[in-house]
């Protein structure tokens, strides 16, 4: 049976690429989208498969009417796939409150009220899968990236706890953490960078100039990684966790022998703080 999906921010980027691999799939898509005029050349080719849906995924109130919406019109969702997003790069101490909880609102509110509206209808059908579209920075971080990683690790802590709640329905969650792939992230429209010189130019001010320079020059193929988000999709069981690209795999798993390495270093003192009582105290009439 022909799939349902719902794919936010897919006029660009990873959205897009999964909007087109679905399609060529026989599948139907809803491409929940700001500015539905983005999608107009691709619906004039494929009336019948895709659906435009006008959507901010910052306006949480709405998510649950996009679901209503979708369930009226096609009858299910299948496949929720939370993909839009912006970039942010800038140092811990310069990043406004106003950023940081902007970012927020995109990267971890939207997805969580957009997926809290489809669970319902997947618990019913006892089936369905939730993309959630991470980073690499979603497992770790560096200087100039503490306000998107902080995002990324709130989607993917929260996307851990819900797959145990949810895999008894038959509800599949699966968190991508891609590298460097050549789509719309680092436009400088869509980032917001700060770290002109000052204390931290040699740290994030590196990550500023690194992110300015490599905008369209990315070596990721997103349709690609939309392939294989597919074929992981049908694979049994489905991995939580898939990091997408050389850099991704080889950043991830470098970070995670550091981290054991640096665990591995204080373990024994740190196993070593159980509670136990005084034995003078004990033995004190």
């Amino acid at each position: 049976m022909d799939k349902v999906w719902v794919i936010t921010g897919a006029n660009s980027g990873f959205g897009r690429a999964f909007t087109e691999a679905a399609i060529a799939d026989g599948d139907v898509v809803v491409a929940a989208v700001r500015r539905p005029e983005t999608m107009r050349a691709l619906l004039a080719e494929y009336p019948d498969r895709l659906d435009v849906a006008q959507f901010d995924v910052t306006d949480t109130g709405n998510a649950a009417g996009l679901v209503h919406d979708v369930i009226a019109r096609h009858g299910r969702i299948d496949v929720l796939v939370n993909n839009a997003g912006r970039a942010h790069a800038g140092a811990a101490e310069e990043t406004t409150p106003e950023e940081l909880r902007s970012l927020f609102e995109v990267h971890f509110f939207g997805p969580v009220e957009l997926t809290r509206a489809v669970l319902s209808h997947m618990r019913a059908a006892r089936s369905g899968a939730i993309v959630q579209i991470s980073s690499m920075g979603g497992q770790m971080s560096f200087a100039g990236f503490s306000a998107y990683s902080a995002t990324k690790f709130a989607l993917e802590g929260w996307s851990e706890a819900l797959v145990d709640e949810v895999r008894p329905f038959g509800i599949d969650v699966l968190i991508v953490e891609p590298g460097a792939f050549r789509t719309g992230l680092f436009d400088p429209t869509h980032t917001t960078v700060s770290t002109d010189g000052g204390a931290y130019a040699d740290s994030a001010g590196g990550t500023r100039q690194m992110v300015e320079r490599s905008d369209g020059t990315q070596t990721g193929d997103p349709a690609k990684l939309a392939r294989l988000v597919i074929d992981a999709l049908a694979s049994d069981p489905v991995p939580l966790h898939l990091p997408v690209g050389p850099d991704a795999v080889d950043a991830i798993l470098g970070h995670l022998d550091a981290v054991r390495a640096e665990i591995d270093g204080w373990a024994s003192r740190a196993r070593a703080t159980d509670y136990r009582p005084d034995p003078k105290k004990a033995a004190a009439p």
